[in-house]
């Protein structure tokens, strides 16, 4: 669930979330409550703040990706561990809808029939990002995810008819040639997991694009899809409102899809044998981990705007590499090297051309 889901320094129950009507644009934005908000009033308190909800979002996103690795050589069971985020995610944001974090929208059939269709995907991208990391290495697994800004463009393209600029091309150039070089030679993976992994890639640009499109707006300077029914309406969700409403889906069909290959009676069989109270323990930190990755994004991306946070997912694709080949002890050529640095390089670049082109400081 890490690819889904939500103050710093506490003060009234009024912590804004900039929603914007579409992944590329900052022309409208929609403020919603949660946690506290920050005051622009005290810098240094701030800029403390800050730090501190950035090394907690970078220390969550690292240790979930890893962990999650660690998790499913040993519990190779990726529809059941998506099921497990799915059912953390659901008790998580239902007790934050008891405290009165949020307030879930008033929806209507249409609506909640729009959001079981997305729960869909919703489920499919965490479930083949699980059984992809199942079959692929983590360097693999994050180089080929860092080149997402590709196919956010040509979906934008695609579903909106929306061009990017020639700034933004030309960063893609290096991610595109860090892929090619970074999945050259032998490079632990299986042709089941390369396509997977692509699959998963571009399930999560559709998810992300989507997504944005749930929490936006209704404007009538927003981009229109060229064709309705492939696109969600603009429903003004909250994040954790919309969490609230997938996690539930989610699990229930990610239990679905376990029992239909076989999968769950599988890990009843392993649980006979292997289950053991620290093994239960730490399967529930790890949905504990999913879920806090989920609050914690989503507050510091408050806090530190999205050029911060992009960088911040580029530096830990790179940790993940290098901690993944410590940790499970894999190799990696010099032309592989090169690749991983290329990618990175060029996802920093295009995040920021993006912040500048939204700040009007390039032309589009």
């Amino acid at each position: 669930m890490k690819d889904l889901l939500p103050t710093p320094a506490v003060a009234s129950s009024d912590t804004r979330i900039p929603i914007y009507d579409h992944p590329s644009d900052l022309i409208t934005e929609k403020y919603t409550p949660l946690l506290g908000t920050p005051s622009s009033s005290s810098p240094p308190s701030s800029r403390r703040s800050l730090t501190f909800w950035l090394i907690l979002y970078f220390g969550f996103n690292l240790g979930l990706t890893l962990y999650n690795k660690g998790v499913l050589i040993h519990f190779p069971f990726p529809y059941t561990l998506t099921a497990l985020h799915a059912l953390c995610g659901t008790f998580g944001s239902l007790v934050l809808l008891r405290n009165g974090t949020f307030v879930p929208a008033q929806l209507t059939a249409a609506d909640n029939l729009a959001l079981v269709a997305f729960s869909v995907l919703y489920t499919i991208n965490i479930a083949v990002s699980n059984v992809s990391l199942h079959l692929v290495t983590v360097p693999f697994h994050q180089v080929v995810r860092a080149a997402t800004p590709i196919f956010i463009i040509l979906l934008s393209i695609f579903l909106f008819g929306t061009r990017s600029s020639n700034h933004k091309m030309l960063s893609l150039v290096p991610v595109i040639a860090g892929v090619g070089f970074a999945t050259y030679g032998d490079y632990s993976y299986t042709r089941s997991g390369l396509v997977l992994t692509i699959l998963g890639t571009v399930l999560a640009a559709i998810k992300t694009i989507y997504t944005s499109i749930l929490q936006s707006t209704p404007s009538p300077t927003s981009p229109q899809p060229r064709v309705n029914f492939i696109v969600p309406p603009r429903l003004q969700l909250h994040p954790l409102d919309l969490l609230m409403r997938m996690a539930p889906l989610a699990f229930i069909q990610c239990v679905f899809l376990a029992y239909l290959t076989g999968e769950s009676s599988r890990v009843h069989a392993w649980s006979l044998v292997q289950m053991t109270p620290i093994k239960a323990a730490l399967l529930g930190v790890n949905g504990l981990i999913a879920f806090g990755l989920n609050i914690v994004s989503f507050t510091a991306n408050r806090a530190a705007g999205p050029l911060s946070m992009t960088v911040a997912a580029n530096v830990k694709q790179v940790l993940s590499v290098f901690c993944a080949v410590i940790l499970f002890k894999l190799t990696i050529t010099p032309t592989n090297a090169l690749g991983i640095v290329l990618t990175i390089t060029g996802g920093m670049w295009y995040a920021a051309v993006e912040y500048q082109e939204k700040r009007g400081r390039w032309r589009k």
